[in-house]
């Protein structure tokens, strides 16, 4: 019989979110305030405390945010998004204090390139659609009688440039803009001519991605290669400088204070100050699609994650990264942290197993050429001697983990495709693996032999024993979960678990009476194991939820997705 697709039930409350998208121009912003920043992450603004590690959320946008601004008196925010090519792009207007919407701005089409707001806090300024490269300067002045704006365009003579970032002086009567090419021009707002001394003789590397303008009259200029530059005003000499990891899209002033941020495209934010001039990495993340997440046995303090070129391990009450484990050019596709503690072995696409220490990240050993289309899923036994692989050619292997020996012990070839998940039975005497070829399999690994087959008409990406082991529960892309009885491989029952796009991620609580799934619709939902219902849904992502973990003593539930974000939901069912 099949269930409604659970859409009600209550929601699901977001505790916090580690992720920055670095790639948007401009996305970091420091608020009048000197207490907050704020960014973009998927289709939500966060808002920082920079003091603690509270976060607060402006949830409203249909699509990834696309810019951001706050306006000089810290009262106002605005947000603009992407959305689909012939749609309308929205913009929001926000009270910054009640973190309540104002007002939704729609006209433009496609996306929102820019947004400023007039010092003044009386007017919003936006930039829609494809810009029209054709590298201009424009200076707009406002007509209010006639309710036009009129543009003049600035003369640069021979120059051509494309233009990458604009930076006002404090008085409006000059301005910068910083080029692809790598220098910085100065232009007069009221003659709209370039200053005297042109652009300067030393390019910038890789283009100049953003300026910050001192009160000094000095910059900071923010590079396509990851210099972060004190420049002198008058002629761009460079007086100190620092590496970043990433390109620079972001410069953001706290105040008028000695300090500054710095955002950059993979995904880091630094704090730096003007007099020492050296870099504090303070927020940090992935910046690519996040293929796994699992918490150590009995602990929900920490969790580790992981992604193209690397794993790392968080620290959940405050959202900070701990550890960072890097295999440049190597994709991570899962990972489990061994029961007793001493390891964390991961499943990587160049076919190794590789097993490390959980504080250092040191590596304690390989296995190589585990699989021959990459190890696509992991899992360890609870008394940690053996390890079960599944691989992209779809064998499924099991290997004895000595204290210095690492045998493979028996090839298991039933599955035709990539196998992508794995779990264990509590007596380490029978697993259950599900494979992208429609098929479930639940393995007797004591004797080595098939005990049942389950088959469906989907790409089964997650499957999860019920506590008792009775029951499995399953699900993938054909968005239906499956409850299977374990002994004999019968249907006991199936739900609509989606109204669109895949199931990738599944987890049930210890006791049995709740699970969790999550997938290509971006929402979290929360079922009753029994009634088949969803309690409650959670709405953040906005990329594909790759995978979901409900914390060890039911506290939280962290879901990671395909943008790189992790969020973190409050447990609902607290007895």
């Amino acid at each position: 019989m099949a269930a409604p697709a659970g859409g009600a039930g209550g929601e699901l409350e977001l505790q916090a979110a580690i992720g920055f998208n670095g790639h948007i121009l401009s996305g970091l912003i420091c608020h009048p305030d000197k207490e907050h920043v704020l960014y973009p992450l998927g289709c939500t603004v966060v808002i920082q405390d920079m003091a603690n590690s509270k976060q607060t959320f402006l949830h409203g946008h249909t699509n990834n945010v696309s810019c951001v601004v706050v306006s000089k008196s810290g009262t106002l925010v605005a947000s603009g998004q992407v959305t689909f090519m012939g749609f309308k792009a929205d913009i929001i207007l926000w009270d910054f204090k009640k973190e309540e919407q104002l007002a939704r701005l729609s006209l433009h089409k496609g996306k929102i390139e820019g947004l400023a707001f007039s010092p003044n806090d009386l007017y919003l300024v936006s930039l829609g659609g494809q810009d029209d490269g054709s590298g201009t300067i424009r200076i707009w002045e406002l007509d209010l009688k006639n309710r036009k704006i009129r543009p003049t365009e600035c003369q640069t003579g021979q120059l051509r440039r494309v233009i990458t970032c604009v930076k006002m002086a404090d008085d409006d009567s000059y301005f910068y803009v910083g080029t692809s090419s790598g220098d910085i021009l100065k232009l007069n707002t009221n003659s709209k001519l370039m200053s005297d001394y042109g652009p300067q003789k030393e390019k910038f590397s890789m283009g100049v991605t953003a300026l910050l303008l001192l009160k000094t009259g000095d910059l900071i200029v923010g590079t396509g290669g990851g210099i972060v530059a004190l420049c002198k005003g008058s002629n761009y000499k460079v007086m100190k400088k620092i590496q970043v990891q990433g390109t620079v899209t972001s410069l953001t002033r706290r105040g008028q204070g000695h300090q500054f941020f710095v955002g950059t495209n993979e995904s880091q934010i630094y704090r730096i100050n003007y007099t020492e001039f050296k870099e504090e990495l303070i927020a940090t993340c992935h910046n690519e699609a996040i293929h796994d997440i699992v918490f150590p046995l009995g602990t929900s303090d920490l969790f580790a994650t992981c992604s193209t070129n690397d794993i790392r391990v968080w620290h959940t009450p405050e959202n900070r990264e701990l550890l960072r484990i890097v295999i440049p050019n190597m994709t991570c596709r899962a990972i489990e942290f061994m029961s007793d503690g001493r390891s964390i072995i991961s499943a990587w696409n160049d076919g190794k197993i590789r097993a490390f220490m959980p504080e250092t990240g040191r590596l304690m050993y390989v296995i190589d050429h585990a699989h021959s289309l990459g190890v696509t899923a992991i899992a360890a036994t609870s008394n940690c001697r053996r390890i079960i692989s599944g691989g992209g050619e779809g064998q499924v292997r099991v290997w004895e983990i000595g204290e210095r020996t690492r045998k493979l012990e028996e090839v298991l070839k039933e599955h035709i495709s990539a196998v992508s998940c794995i779990k264990i039975k509590k007596n380490d005497r029978e697993c259950v693996t599900a494979s992208l070829d429609g098929t479930c399999i639940i393995w007797d690994i004591v004797r080595f032999t098939r005990n049942q087959m389950i088959l469906a008409n989907t790409l089964f990406q997650c499957v999860c024993y019920h506590p008792e082991e009775y029951q499995i529960i399953t699900s993938g892309t054909d968005r239906r979960i499956g409850y299977w009885e374990v002994f004999d491989g019968s249907a006991i029952r199936e739900l609509e678990g989606s109204a669109s796009g895949s199931i990738n991620g599944m987890d049930i609580t210890s006791d049995g009476a709740y699970f969790a799934t999550g997938g290509d619709d971006h929402l979290v939902k929360m079922w009753d194991y029994n009634e088949g219902e969803v309690t409650h849904v959670g709405v953040g992502h906005s990329g594909s939820i790759t995978r979901l973990k409900i914390c060890p003593g039911n506290k939280y539930i962290v879901s990671v997705s395909a943008d790189g974000a992790i969020l973190r939901w409050k447990y609902p069912h607290v007895h």
